[in-house]
């Protein structure tokens, strides 16, 4: 992909969120176009705990993105769940203040999401204007967050929801499957019944979808959507220069593989020669033990890039196999990191 042209003039650029590994990579991207770039956070230029601060920042800021919120990569105990939801909405309610507040607003303003507001999905891809939205606390997270980013009228900034699929880099999500393929545990991860739990249940003011969890014959087969994290960094400049694009924009790769195929790729750039299958039962408990959750491997997720696809938007990684070799060139799949993922 051709290298974003550095701006005569730097742009002031405000990022929430920027001490994850998303953030980390935006950052150093914009200041390695000549950008200035503040952040908001629990450290940094300024805190959460500083409105006036966060309002002198906002003010005359060229671009926010706000990718603030409580990692998700936990168990869904009650106080980690309500600090989810929290954390989230909290942070972006408290930006758009500033930016209703602002006597020169940001031109625009992208907010993270999530590609997990969809339903799961085996049948078909879910782009920005068809996607079924789906049900339960992963959705309803999104789903209130996305509302409270598009709440009221902010006619001087144009504002983009970053519904990101899982990414792919030196991040947790990518040091958990690695650190299962040298394990040997590399191979499909394969729901089946389990002792029904209220971990998933609906939140927030509206609710949805069974108190009780459920699970889906797959076989293995469920969807994974992803995204490597240099695509993250170059959709967000070319979300940047497009004014024409608003509303949701799925950050999801074009090529989007199957759990099968996922394992396979993993056991190959780990080097290990099998995998041993996991189903619901393994998992669940093994997954309590990580204090993590078997969502992130079992859940359908299919989310297609249609409005960047349409705009023109050309993706360094559309194929999970070269994404994972360019992931693996970086950091080789280390055991030790299921423990520290």
């Amino acid at each position: 992909m051709t290298p974003e042209p550095r701006a005569s003039v730097p742009r002031r650029v405000v990022i929430a969120g920027a001490s994850g590994f998303v953030g980390r990579a935006l950052t150093a991207a914009f200041r390695a176009d000549g950008d200035e770039v503040a952040t908001v956070g629990r450290a940094g230029t300024v805190t959460w705990d500083d409105p006036a601060g966060i309002a002198r920042l906002v003010d005359g800021a060229d671009v926010l993105i706000n990718l603030a919120g409580r990692i998700v990569s936990c168990r869904y105990t009650d106080d980690s769940r309500d600090e989810i939801l929290r954390s989230r909405l909290d942070t972006t309610r408290a930006l758009h203040r500033a930016v209703r507040d602002a006597e020169h607003p940001p031109r625009v303003w992208m907010n993270a999401s999530t590609a997990t507001i969809y339903r799961h999905e085996t049948e078909r891809g879910n782009d920005e204007t068809t996607g079924v939205i789906g049900e339960g606390f992963s959705v309803d997270v999104a789903t209130s967050w996305e509302r409270a980013f598009f709440a009221d009228d902010l006619p001087a900034t144009r504002r983009v929801a970053l519904r990101m699929a899982i990414v792919l880099g030196d991040g947790p999500a990518t040091r958990l499957l690695f650190a299962l393929g040298r394990l040997g545990l590399g191979g499909p991860q394969i729901d089946s019944w389990w002792f029904p739990h209220r971990r998933y249940r609906g939140i927030g003011a509206h609710p949805t979808g069974a108190v009780m969890s459920s699970w889906h014959r797959t076989r293995g087969r469920q969807r994974f959507s992803w995204i490597h994290i240099d695509d993250v960094v170059a959709s967000v400049r070319f979300l940047r220069d497009r004014e024409d694009l608003a509303g949701p924009v799925n950050l999801a790769a074009p090529g989007v593989a199957d759990n099968r195929t996922l394992m396979r790729e993993v056991r190959r750039v780990a080097g290990a020669p099998f995998g041993l299958p996991a189903f619901r039962w393994m998992l669940d408990p093994a997954m309590a033990v990580l204090r993590n959750e078997p969502e992130l491997v079992l859940k359908s997720r299919w989310a297609t890039p249609a409005v960047l696809t349409a705009a023109g938007f050309q993706f360094a990684y559309d194929e999970l196999g070269p994404a994972l070799d360019a992931v693996a060139s970086v950091r080789r799949p280390r055991a030790r990191d299921l423990f520290a993922a």
